[in-house]
């Protein structure tokens, strides 16, 4: 099972599964496609957003669980 941690980067997880899209875009993550996706971390992205990383990578990880 692929599991996500807060150092991956968004486009790391979305080269998993293009289905967990929707989860990053329920935290306010809405540019998939932008460089920032494929440089910055889920932490880095999280602290610019002032998301709960925590609880973002839990659902990331509850979705991966499923498959």
């Amino acid at each position: 099972m692929f599991k996500v941690t807060e150092d991956m980067t968004i486009m790391h997880v979305l080269q998993q599964d293009r289905e967990v899209a929707p989860i990053f875009m329920k935290y306010g993550l809405h540019c998939l496609g932008c460089p920032g996706a494929t440089m910055e971390s889920i932490a880095d992205a999280g602290k610019v957003h002032g998301i709960d990383v925590s609880k973002l990578v839990e659902d990331l990880n509850k979705h991966f669980a499923s498959k």
